[in-house]
């Protein structure tokens, strides 16, 4: 999906989760600005839905959610706020955080499209590792069946790039996923 700024006035996170709630689109903030999301394509909107299903019924009658789309997560880094729709998020928090957006994920998806490859790989990359709950940040090609995997250790964070028929593996989830389950039906 791609961003637009819609506004050059900066607004309060207040401001912006309030207009959120009636906004028939839309948009990402990042200190202060706002961003109207565009629409995505169908093999976009496959691949984020297959990772909706695998992680939905792993995660069935366990403490973590798996999210799609429109819920938010909010940033707070220094003195600016950033709030990015991801296009799936697990979150292993209570039932007690806010409605809507999570500060807590433990595990981010974005499925990479021309227009926002760019701030998938730099901007959301760096904003996302600095949450203390994130342990996995993945990257999934449309184009090709190809998943870039940055996960959190001990030692700092390591990249991995799984392709073909690989397995993706998250052992804080105690999850596998075939690369075959996540692009069924895109002709990929």
């Amino acid at each position: 999906m791609s961003t637009v700024t819609i506004r050059d006035t900066l607004i309060t996170p207040e401001e912006y989760i309030a207009g959120e709630l009636h906004s028939e689109i839309r948009h990402e903030y990042f200190a202060g600005r706002v961003f109207a999301m565009a629409g995505a394509s169908r093999e976009h909107n496959i691949i984020a839905a297959n990772f909706q299903g695998e992680l939905y019924a792993h995660l069935r009658g366990k403490p973590c959610r798996a999210f799609m789309a429109d819920m938010k997560v909010r940033i707070s880094a220094a003195s600016d706020d950033c709030f990015y729709y991801p296009d799936i998020l697990v979150e292993c928090s209570p039932s007690s955080t806010p409605k809507y957006f999570s500060t807590e994920p433990v595990l981010i998806v974005e499925v990479l499209s021309p227009d926002t490859e760019r701030t998938d790989q730099r901007e959301k990359l760096f904003a996302y590792r600095t949450l203390p709950t994130l342990h996995t940040y993945i990257l999934a090609a449309q184009d090709k069946r190809e998943l870039t995997v940055f996960h959190k250790t001990d030692s700092g964070w390591e990249k991995t790039v799984l392709t073909g028929s690989d397995t993706l593996t998250v052992p804080e989830l105690g999850f596998t996923g075939k690369l075959d389950a996540f692009y069924a039906d895109t002709g990929l």
